[in-house]
């Protein structure tokens, strides 16, 4: 692990976001309420918080860190037939939360993948990115910019 201890604490927020493209039918499931695992947007969310905050234990070199805000969302894109959900997560702390939010979108994307299988195998993860990261040394960063 790099030493942060010399680094100040500073207010530190990241943006990721990724989706999970599935068969019109699964994603009509999910929206629907219908899945036999239960309510999979909100088992998902779930799971991505526990990604984020589990992060240190994941990511064999990224450093343990104190979350003030996890936010998930979720949303349905029907022209590509896909769940897209977004993580921001923040703390005040000397290194960034970028790990945490890219974990946690995957974390909530296969969860989706977990509890809709049985009826869509051929799901696919994709576009797993960091969108926007904000404090530290370096910054403001935005995709894009």
């Amino acid at each position: 692990m790099v030493d942060v201890g010399a680094k100040p604490q500073t207010e530190r927020v990241a943006v990721a976001r990724g989706r999970i493209e599935m068969q019109k039918k699964t994603l009509a499931m999910i929206t629907g309420g219908s899945a036999k695992k239960g309510d999979v947007l909100g088992v998902a969310r779930i799971a991505a918080i526990q990604g984020a905050k589990r992060t240190a234990e994941l990511i064999p070199l990224a450093h343990p860190i104190a979350l003030t805000r996890i936010s998930i969302d979720f949303s349905i894109d029907r022209k590509r037939t896909s769940v897209v959900c977004t993580a921001t997560t923040a703390t005040l702390d000397r290194t960034g939360v970028e790990m945490e939010a890219l974990t946690a979108v995957s974390a909530g994307l296969l969860t989706i993948y977990d509890m809709c299988k049985a009826v869509d195998r051929g799901m696919r993860l994709l576009d797993i990115e960091l969108v926007e990261k904000k404090g530290g040394k370096s910054g403001h960063w935005l995709r894009g910019k």
